[in-house]
């Protein structure tokens, strides 16, 4: 193995993947099976799990995935999850909680219940799949090779332009804190947390602004790199810190945005 690629090895190692089933959640397991490792994905929608696990499986890739129902909303469903990968594993390597949803309305209508769903699946299930599963990971861990947890954050948890998605916002916005948070209180027991702030990226949510060539281009036309993300972004985020090249990174908001995080309005000196 020559040292780029044992820096950014993932060989071996087991995750779990929440909302793996589409999007970024899809785009980082497909980036771990292809790195050699096994990749446990979970969401509601079981039989998509299972059909995306087998598509990796296809990929002839080092790694291998597993696919299985799970339901992150609720108390009785992170409780369920966690016992179902711990009869898959008694080391967990990498957590990367992904899943989430999203509800916009106007602020005067916005429901009760859509904003109590979306902080349960984006915010709360963080919290507590995270300390279910945390025996898990202190059992992978080492001092050279620390586990790892990748929260998912948004660039709308730092940027206040989530139009009318005003739980969604709020909750990624506070993903990020807590994120900073479990990085000093799980420093001492080896294990690191970070969090992805991704930009506009294909995907079912997203599809409304990005679900077409001519929506992708014209999003892509307003952020400063021109476009907007695509798997191999996520994908090397992804391996950069679930391997060895991260494992001194902790505590850090990554932005996968293509610079909408510094983007401003017009230069205050020039015309």
């Amino acid at each position: 193995m020559s040292y780029l690629e044992e820096l950014f090895s993932v060989e071996g190692k087991t995750a779990l993947v929440t909302g793996a089933a589409t999007g970024i959640g899809r785009m980082a397991a497909t980036a771990l099976v292809r790195a050699g490792a096994r990749a446990l994905i979970a969401s509601r929608k079981g039989a998509d799990c299972e059909s995306v696990a087998a598509e990796l499986n296809a990929l002839d890739a080092p790694g291998h995935a597993e696919g299985f129902a799970a339901d992150v909303s609720t108390e009785n469903g992170i409780l369920a999850l966690a016992e179902e990968v711990k009869s898959r594993t008694g080391a967990l390597n990498i957590l990367i909680n992904n899943a989430g949803v999203s509800w916009g309305e106007a602020y005067e209508t916005f429901p009760y219940a859509a904003w109590t769903r979306v902080m349960n699946v984006n915010l709360t299930a963080i919290f507590h799949l995270t300390r279910e599963l945390l025996p898990l990971m202190e059992a992978a861990a080492s001092e050279a090779d620390p586990a790892r947890v990748i929260n998912l954050g948004s660039i709308m948890g730092t940027q206040p332009f989530a139009d009318r998605a005003y739980s969604y916002a709020a909750s990624k916005a506070a993903v990020h804190h807590l994120t900073r948070m479990l990085a000093i209180e799980f420093a001492g027991r080896r294990v690191t947390v970070n969090a992805f702030a991704p930009g506009p990226f294909p995907s079912r949510m997203m599809a409304f602004a990005v679900g077409t060539e001519e929506k992708a281009e014209r999003m892509g036309a307003r952020i400063p790199l021109g476009r907007i993300g695509a798997p191999d972004d996520i994908a090397g985020a992804t391996l950069y810190l679930c391997s060895r090249a991260g494992a001194y990174v902790t505590g850090a908001i990554l932005p996968i945005d293509g610079g909408q995080s510094v983007q401003h309005g017009l230069p205050p000196f020039t015309e």
